[in-house]
């Protein structure tokens, strides 16, 4: 199976921009360049903050994990237009039938960037690692929860086994969260690995990592074994990459506009119109998983109140956020966005109800103060919402429509490290985030009492309907239960849903073969450059 490269022209984005209501169009599949792909040059890429940690068994930002997509390959890699799951180092599998067992074989011939082998012994490494890493696996010691065993019985099959019915593992296996390394880098310390001690099976290696600064990468010269998604076989076109980080949003688009740097991948929406008036190509791509959204942390006093929880959802009016956000983007209609498999509409239960916000706190004894402000036995109904992205203007109109239901939003702008920290301590009020992942288990990653937890919550139905749809083997059934999930995550109040994320990115002409993998994240391995 190959991939052919798939761009939007301006032309074509302008078209989607001017379409109305309806959803935007995919992106088609037209070549970038009528000219041969080449061998040669240094793509610059500008993100817009520091990645922080590059280990992508740690990491979970964007911009850390289009780093780490770059150093690993997975067992198995997903189609972005179909999400079928297709070989990458693992050329087939067998899945029991009751979804416990999973058998992979393994290709021949392929190793780490130090020279040793990648076998069944060195993915066996890899998962007991992330294991082993605990909370610091954010991402990936989720997908290997309930792990019973894992057998090597030849040099080039693997043999992982569950504890129970394990229906998300196989598309797991294509994120870099489980990606591979060699065993010199299992064996650093997590913040040696964070700060840029690894050696992969990808097609570059690391040269440097310099913080707020840039992350160098060059060309592995002997890779040979891509996806099967590829477009080329053999090494990557591309020399290198040099991540840079540049903050401003101005500043990077002038950097583009002016050929310092290749690639933006933090299109701010103001400039979204500035790319079509000049004519800068660029790709966009719904970003499948949890959308953007306040996760309220129910072990606060206030929080713990469903009918608190549930006016503030009420007093939300999702369809003004479209006057801000991204044409890319669009209010959530659950607490999935709809590119994500299994998504179940749930607009109805997201409706702007300001009679019905008044009500429940009028009957939980909430009430209007002198200022506007509802407080109850002298305490005022208000909440610190925490954050690092540059979403400043939508919470501020989100704290808007919440005062005026007589509910106050504090908002706390600080760096990525800050609000994981306050995440980790439980020291938050509503967090603000999204999680891609082109699989509904997602929510379960999040959201499970036993697991990450965000609400900070005891067991209830919710958590036994997310176990359940890990386990259960029949599609349908699945689609039933993350149905059902999504549907008691929003109606409690478990989560308060705001708008699908979208990610642009843009780049100038001399770019080609530039796309998004499944979880739209950037994959440079078809990439080439036009000599300046």
């Amino acid at each position: 199976m190959t991939r052919r490269p798939l761009l939007w022209t301006t032309t074509l984005a302008l078209a989607i921009g001017l379409a109305g209501c309806g959803d935007p169009a995919p992106p088609s599949d037209t070549p970038s360049s009528a000219k041969a792909p080449a061998h040669g040059g240094i793509l610059r890429v500008a993100f817009d903050g520091d990645p922080l940690c590059i280990d992508p068994h740690q990491a979970g930002n964007n911009t850390a994990l289009n780093v780490g997509r770059q150093l690993t390959d997975s067992l198995t890699d997903q189609d972005p237009q179909s999400s079928e799951i297709v070989p990458w180092l693992a050329e087939r599998w067998e899945i029991s039938e009751d979804s416990r067992r999973f058998t992979f074989h393994l290709r021949e011939g392929v190793t780490f960037s130090d020279g040793t082998p990648l076998d069944a012994a060195a993915v066996k490494a890899n998962f007991e690692a992330i294991i082993g890493l605990g909370a610091l696996a954010t991402l990936g010691g989720t997908y290997l929860s309930g792990l019973e065993s894992i057998e090597v019985p030849e040099p080039l099959t693997l043999v992982v086994s569950f504890k129970q019915p394990n229906a998300q593992f196989l598309q797991a296996t294509s994120t870099m969260s489980l990606g591979l390394f060699a065993t010199s880098t299992l064996q650093r310390s997590s913040e040696e690995r964070c700060q840029g001690a690894l050696v992969g099976s990808g097609p570059f290696v690391l040269d440097s990592f310099t913080h707020n600064q840039s992350v160098k990468l060059s060309h592995r010269a002997d890779y040979a074994w891509p996806s099967s998604l590829a477009g080329h076989q053999g090494r990557a076109w591309l020399d290198g990459i040099e991540f840079v980080i540049i903050p401003e949003s101005g500043v990077r688009l002038g950097s583009l506009l002016s050929r310092q740097i290749d690639v933006n991948t933090g299109v701010a929406v103001q400039d979204e119109g500035i790319l079509e008036a000049q004519g800068i190509p660029f790709i966009a791509r719904p970003n499948p998983g949890i959308v953007f959204n306040l996760a309220p942390n129910e072990s606060r006093e206030l929080l713990k109140e469903t009918a608190v929880r549930q006016a503030l959802n009420k007093a939300i009016d999702r369809s003004e956020l479209q006057g801000i956000i991204s044409r890319y983007q669009k209010p959530a209609t659950s607490a999935l966005a709809s590119s994500t498999p299994l998504y179940h509409d749930l607009s109805g239960a997201l409706q702007h109800d300001a009679q019905g916000a008044a009500r429940l706190l009028d009957e939980a004894g909430w009430q209007l103060g002198a200022d506007g402000i509802r407080a109850r036995d002298g305490q005022r109904l208000s909440f610190r919402v925490d954050y690092w992205q540059a979403s400043t203007p939508v919470l501020e109109l989100i704290q808007q429509q919440l005062r005026q239901a007589g509910i106050e939003l504090r908002l706390n702008k600080t760096t990525i490290s800050q609000t994981s920290a306050l995440q980790s301590e439980g020291d938050y009020d509503l967090w603000f985030f999204n999680l891609t992942r082109a699989d509904p288990d997602v929510l379960r990653t999040v959201f499970f009492a036993s697991g990450r937890n965000v609400n900070k919550r005891p067991f209830s139905e919710v958590d036994e309907v997310l176990q359940a749809s890990a386990s259960v083997l029949d599609a349908g059934q699945r689609r039933q239960l993350i149905q059902r999930a999504s549907q008691l995550l929003v109606e409690q109040g478990h989560i308060l849903p705001l708008y699908e994320s979208a990610t642009v990115t843009a780049f100038g002409n001399q770019v080609h073969g530039l796309h998004y993998e499944a979880s739209t994240r950037l994959q440079f391995f078809d990439t080439w450059l036009e000599p300046r």
